[in-house]
């Protein structure tokens, strides 16, 4: 008996298995799923002022961060199976810059292709992202790089990583998570629902390709940069 375990310990911790990874996707949607329905429902964050609701906000997507850190590591996978991976990081980095201004403009294109087929996405900053003064601003800025950071790492780099595994198909993989994701955006409309769903979609293609959360990051930062720090400054909502 002795010498069994000491060679299962000399393998290392052992993979786990489709069924076991089914389970965990699953506690692990039980426990994200009803906010994000919450947020369908426009009424997640809807009355609390921009400090409370970013402060909220980068508690919640940290949180989930940590929890899945902690299944990645309870696993003895690397972190760079869920996207965590620097090696090229510069060529990462460019190629989110490269890539944010098509992007920017595909999504105006669908939002107005929505828009004719009487499928609109919500023209106003709800009012629990809308900031006032410096200081504010500066939370704001926070608030974005968590959330580019904590969003890539969870929709990307864990759902679509543990999607794929348990239903042996990338375009499943692809589709199922940016649903979910596009569940987070309910208070924009059905228009918003489904351009996020694209977006993520997108993000979640990159990331199958590249392996990495960084142009995804990169990508989402620069675009909630720009909807939710840089237009309102300029007085543009």
């Amino acid at each position: 008996m002795e010498g069994s375990e000491e060679k299962r310990e000399a393998k290392g911790p052992q993979a786990p298995d489709r069924r076991e990874l089914a389970i965990e996707l699953s506690v692990f949607l039980l426990l994200i799923l009803p906010p994000l329905a919450l947020s369908t429902l426009e009424i997640r964050h809807s009355s609390l002022p921009f400090p409370l609701a970013a402060t909220a906000t980068i508690l919640d997507d940290l949180g989930i961060v940590v929890l899945v850190l902690f299944l990645i590591w309870r696993n003895g996978e690397p972190f760079a199976r869920i996207g965590w991976n620097i090696e090229n990081l510069p060529s990462d980095v460019i190629l989110g810059v490269v890539l944010f201004v098509p992007v920017l403009v595909g999504v105006g294109l669908l939002g107005s292709g929505l828009s004719a087929l009487g499928i609109r996405a919500s023209s106003m900053t709800p009012s629990f992202l809308q900031f006032q003064g410096p200081a504010q601003a500066g939370l704001a800025f926070v608030l974005v790089i968590v959330v580019a950071l904590a969003e890539e790492t969870i929709f990307r780099g864990y759902l679509v990583t543990r999607l794929q595994e348990v239903t042996s198909s990338p375009l499943a993989a692809v589709l199922i998570s940016s649903a979910i994701f596009s569940m987070g955006h309910g208070y924009e409309g059905l228009g918003g629902v489904v351009i996020t769903g694209v977006i993520g979609a997108v993000y979640a293609l990159i990331f199958l390709t590249r392996r990495s959360i960084v142009t995804p990051v990169v990508l989402h930062f620069l675009q909630d940069l720009t909807t939710i720090l840089l237009l309102p400054t300029l007085g543009i909502h």
